[in-house]
Formats: structure tokens, C-alpha cells, sequence
């Protein structure tokens, strides 16, 4: 629920936040890792 929250409170859309770090989590360095925290996150930009 804080990760939920917290997206929230940086401007995110919850569901599209949790869907781009629970795909990219399994790839993602360790030592990276707060780059997938809601206040570091970029959305990639849509290919519309």
C-alpha cells in the first residue's frame, strides 16, 4: 500500500508504476534499485 501511495503522492499512475517495476524488477541491478522507487521513477515515454 506505501509504494501505492507514494506513487500517488509523486504524480504517478499507480497501475502503470506497478506495472513497469514488477516487469523490469527481475532485470534490474541491485545496486539500481532506487531508481524503481516512486520519487526516482521515469514512465517511459508512449509510442502514440
Amino acid at each position: 500500500m506505501s509504494l501505492i501511495r507514494s506513487a500517488q503522492l509523486n504524480g504517478h499512475e499507480p497501475p502503470a508504476y506497478l506495472k513497469d517495476i514488477l516487469t523490469h524488477l527481475p532485470t534490474h541491478r541491485a545496486s539500481d534499485i532506487a531508481a524503481l522507487l516512486p520519487h526516482n521513477w521515469r514512465p517511459l515515454p508512449s509510442a502514440t
